[in-house]
């Protein structure tokens, strides 16, 4: 026997509205991932063994790569050209059943945290648990706080609400850079802290 549960109006204009701010969401969902050591090249020889470079010279290994993406998130943007691949690829479950894929590159991520702090402008994030890193892939267990200042589609929380969600970010290097990201958030929490849903 099969049952279809019928949607209230209310519940699927929530969902539209919802919707639109989810990229900003899943990035900040997203946030505090870690890093890993690279492909087979030379490259990822040196990494492994903790003297690769960045292209700026620095040493390049896991912790300050994990270090820069969590400045990143928490709004750094400096960051980012040395940590991200123009080639970067994300892969994030949006509520609006999208993959991630539109967003890509640098300026593409970048973009993605900057509609995520407009939301949450004071929004930071750390690690819940260290960083794990196997070869070229690495995650890590974030927690993320962060004060709603408006704006998010179908909220009823007022302004000021303080809100608190968790997720883990996957993401491999190659050539000392992310380049593909894959992110897991507890959307149900902040969607409830937000009164969204």
């Amino acid at each position: 026997m099969t049952t279809t549960r019928t949607r209230t109006p209310a519940f699927t204009a929530n969902f539209r509205r919802a919707r639109l701010f989810l990229p900003a969401a899943v990035a900040a969902l997203a946030l505090t991932a870690t890093a890993a050591a690279a492909d087979s090249s030379p490259t990822a020889t040196a990494e492994r063994t903790g003297t690769a470079q960045d292209h700026r010279g620095s040493p390049n290994k896991p912790k300050a790569m994990f270090d820069a993406w969590i400045r990143l998130w928490n709004g750094d943007f400096a960051q980012a050209p040395r940590i991200i691949s123009p080639r970067l690829r994300v892969h994030a479950a949006l509520l609006d059943g999208g993959d991630g894929s539109s967003i890509r590159g640098v300026d593409g991520l970048v973009n993605w945290i900057t509609q995520t702090r407009a939301a949450f402008p004071d929004l930071r994030f750390t690690a819940e648990v260290s960083p794990v890193v196997d070869g070229r892939f690495g995650s890590v267990r974030w927690k993320a706080t962060g004060t709603y200042a408006g704006g998010f589609p179908g909220a009823k929380a007022k302004p000021g609400t303080v809100v608190t969600f968790t997720g883990t970010d996957t993401l491999r290097v190659q050539d000392g850079r992310f380049v593909e990201y894959w992110v897991n958030t507890d959307t149900l929490l902040l969607l409830t802290q937000l009164q969204a849903l």
